[in-house]
């Protein structure tokens, strides 16, 4: 048009992950290393934005067709419908980072993510964490090792903290970028605030330090409406414990990984804790 300026251009993501031009700007917004997209107005976007993380990451589709088909799936705080409906579609799906089947997951997430006195009875006397060795935290970086951005969790034990602390150090050493660190109690009246901060930045992965019992109600409420996978979780040496499994439901911590104290590894696949030598399988 004569005597207007020059028409303002946008980045959009094409159903190929591609970027290409556009003269009007998107309708939804993601994350492109989460592989995840919502609204643009998500309250948990927004701060990721806020805090100044994100944006290298941030993306913009022209509907949700261009996002689903660029292999983003739909963000649990802003688009819970959607969200829903994916996770139950990718109930049988293999994981991305394993080659661990997926259980049907007929144990739908419960009506309250608390668990009961009877699902905590089974985690009544577990070991306490010990501290970690330095073939623990090498084991648990390496599980990580195709991430870039990582949130840290763990519980308040001074071995816990010790550990979530190193792995912190030494992943920012190697260049990468920690999302948060997040702790927790034993107990808590609902698990909804650590569960939220935990996954309010869309990392590519999770690392995990802490005692059984905290972490298995932690599971439930990460379960119940967030983007946290399993199988994109490492944790240290005292959350291979088949009785997490048994207090949180089997399909909770499918695929799941962690670190033994003698560089060894564990996966939970069926309930079971699968143990892997340095050397062979146990």
């Amino acid at each position: 048009m004569t005597g207007s300026g020059p028409l303002r251009t946008y980045t959009l993501t094409g159903p190929d992950g591609a970027p290409y031009p556009s003269a009007v700007p998107g309708t939804l917004g993601g994350h492109r290393r989460g592989r995840l997209y919502g609204r643009l107005d998500c309250p948990s976007a927004l701060r990721a934005l806020a805090r100044g993380g994100y944006v290298r990451e941030r993306v913009f589709f022209a509907d949700e067709a261009a996002a689903v088909a660029a292999g983003h799936h739909p963000c649990a705080r802003c688009l819970p419908r959607q969200y829903a409906q994916w996770k139950a579609s990718r109930a049988n799906r293999d994981p991305e980072t394993m080659e661990l089947p997926r259980i049907p997951d007929n144990e739908a997430p419960p009506p309250s993510p608390l668990l009961t006195a009877g699902d905590l009875a089974v985690l009544e006397e577990p070991p306490a964490p010990a501290a970690h060795t330095a073939a623990e935290l090498a084991a648990v970086l390496g599980l990580l090792g195709g991430a870039r951005v990582v949130a840290v969790g763990h519980s308040r034990d001074a071995a816990s903290r010790d550990a979530a602390v190193a792995f912190a150090a030494a992943w920012r050493a190697a260049g990468r970028e920690i999302a948060a660190v997040v702790d927790w109690p034993e107990e808590a009246a609902s698990w909804l605030r650590p569960a939220q901060r935990l996954t309010a930045d869309a990392p590519d992965a999770w690392a995990v330090a802490a005692a059984p019992r905290g972490w298995a109600q932690l599971v439930r409420r990460l379960r119940r409406g967030t983007g946290w996978d399993a199988a994109r979780t490492a944790g240290f040496a005292a959350l291979g414990d088949p009785r997490i499994a048994a207090a949180t439901g089997t399909a909770a911590l499918q695929g799941m990984r962690g670190a033994a104290p003698d560089c060894g590894v564990w996966h939970f696949d069926r309930g079971w804790v699968v143990r892997t030598a340095a050397g062979g399988v146990r």
